[in-house]
């Protein structure tokens, strides 16, 4: 018995164009790789690559180039954007051939072999609306890379400026207790002179021991400001000693005209408007679905001979088909529907995105513009009057024209105008890094407060 081969290229040669694409495609996966699969990007190490943090003072700069070097949210984001790279690939993938083999009847003499070769064929655009498709989804996780990358560099500048007024409140508390002590001290000499009370003294001690505890809590603060800092770039335990900046210079006040302008292009926004496009060409691709395919067929069949036959030899037939199914029962007309209702969803999510959005940097915009002005007020104002107050009554009480409780009051309220002063300095950095984070501000400039080391009023 004759088994009939029909090489795969001999097929091609005498089939429609379509064969030819799908035997260039067969013979070339056959040789190697998709080759668009090599010119992707390789994964880049682990999730959250190990960086090199310095032991030393931490500056906002460094700070920020190791999270986005190696923060795993921002890994997760990459990884996701390879994947859509990958999907577009998928999409773009012709329908695989289907190679039939039949045989008829088991009988040697009246055997009949047939080798057929079948291609589906796609009509209506469904294969450029599945790569176009795909590059919406591609177009979103790039998006959502880089507001991933504003959020965090939003979130690296908190943590900085809560690290920098972490120490400076620990340095004002340690300026506290210094003063406490000497108050202490005066209260002591003057109760041995018999000038005063031993109460004095007592009521001092007590008031030192209050500062105490604000020295530790100040401490506690601080080794956490400094722990969440460190996690940012997956570092549990933080080696950096200190942050180097000067947080008595505030943020810049955005304008109104610049702010409206990074209004469109806001990560939340940008997001929703590609979430639309990607709903938009979903849509296409459903509405291409609702035409069938066609499949066409080309083979030889061997058949026995016919009675009468010279030598009664096997002949061979070649097989041609076409396959076109009736689009009666299923119209893709469900699908459809969902898909332009999923569509209309993604523009109500849009609208709500926008309003959301102008509310939060609305709601940003006012604290910081409050954070500003009572930070301008209390260093204006308050802090050189309390500082004055504090030196007279100071002086008073050792030279005996104040009593201690006078030289008290002047030392607390001048710690709390210090405290008020860093706590509005705090806030003012948080409302500007919101605001960074809610309009995706991802540039390399740093805050002007971060370039140089000055002294700051809470700790003269």
């Amino acid at each position: 018995m004759r088994t009939l081969f029909v090489p795969l290229a001999v097929l091609a040669m005498a089939a429609p164009p379509a064969f030819s694409q799908v035997a260039q495609v067969t013979q070339a996966s056959s040789a190697g790789p998709l080759h668009s699969q090599s010119s992707m990007p390789a994964p880049s190490g682990t999730a959250a690559a190990r960086v090199q943090e310095p032991a030393g003072p931490l500056t906002l700069r460094s700070a920020v180039a190791m999270s986005l070097q190696a923060n795993p949210g921002l890994s997760s984001a990459l990884r996701e954007q390879e994947a859509t790279e990958a999907a577009i690939v998928q999409a773009g993938a012709w329908p695989n051939p289907t190679l039939d083999a039949q045989l008829e009847d088991l009988r040697r003499d009246n055997r009949t072999t047939t080798l057929q070769l079948s291609q589906p064929i796609e009509l209506g655009g469904k294969r450029a609306a599945r790569v176009t498709a795909a590059e919406r989804a591609r177009d979103q996780a790039a998006s959502a890379l880089a507001g991933r990358r504003a959020e965090i560099r939003a979130a690296t500048v908190t943590a900085f400026f809560d690290v920098l007024t972490a120490q400076e409140r620990l340095r004002l508390a340690q300026d506290s207790v210094g003063l406490a002590q000497a108050a202490t001290r005066a209260a002591a000499n003057r109760v041995a002179a018999g000038k005063v009370s031993p109460l004095e003294e007592t009521k001092a001690r007590v008031a030192e021991a209050g500062i105490r505890v604000e020295l530790m809590q100040a401490e506690g603060t601080l080794r956490s400001a400094r722990q969440q800092l460190a996690a940012l770039w997956g570092n549990p335990s933080p080696r950096f000693t200190q942050v180097d900046g000067a947080v008595d210079q505030l943020p810049a006040m955005a304008s109104a005209q610049d702010i409206a302008g990074r209004l469109a292009d806001a990560p939340v926004v940008r997001q929703a408007r590609l979430e639309v496009e990607r709903r938009k060409a979903l849509a296409e691709l459903e509405r291409a679905r609702r035409i069938p395919d066609v499949t066409v067929s080309l083979g030889a069949k061997r058949v026995p001979a016919s009675e009468g036959e010279n030598g009664g030899s096997r002949r061979n037939q070649v097989v041609l088909g076409l396959s076109v199914p009736l689009p009666i029962f299923d119209t893709n007309r469900g699908n459809v529907a969902e898909a332009l209702s999923r569509e209309e969803k993604a523009r109500d999510d849009l609208a709500a995105a926008e309003l959301q959005l102008g509310t939060d940097v609305a709601q940003a915009t006012e604290r910081l513009r409050s954070a500003h002005a009572t930070a301008e007020t209390l260093q204006r104002d308050a802090l050189p009057g309390a500082e004055s107050a504090y030196r007279a009554a100071t002086k008073g009480f050792e030279l005996g024209k104040f009593s201690f409780l006078e030289a008290l009051d002047a030392q607390r309220t001048l710690f709390q105008v210090r405290a008020q002063y860093l706590l509005a300095l705090a806030d003012a950095h948080r409302a500007a890094g919101e605001l960074d984070r809610l309009l995706g501000n991802e540039g390399e400039a740093i805050p002007a407060a971060t370039l140089t080391t000055t002294t700051t009023p809470a700790a003269r």
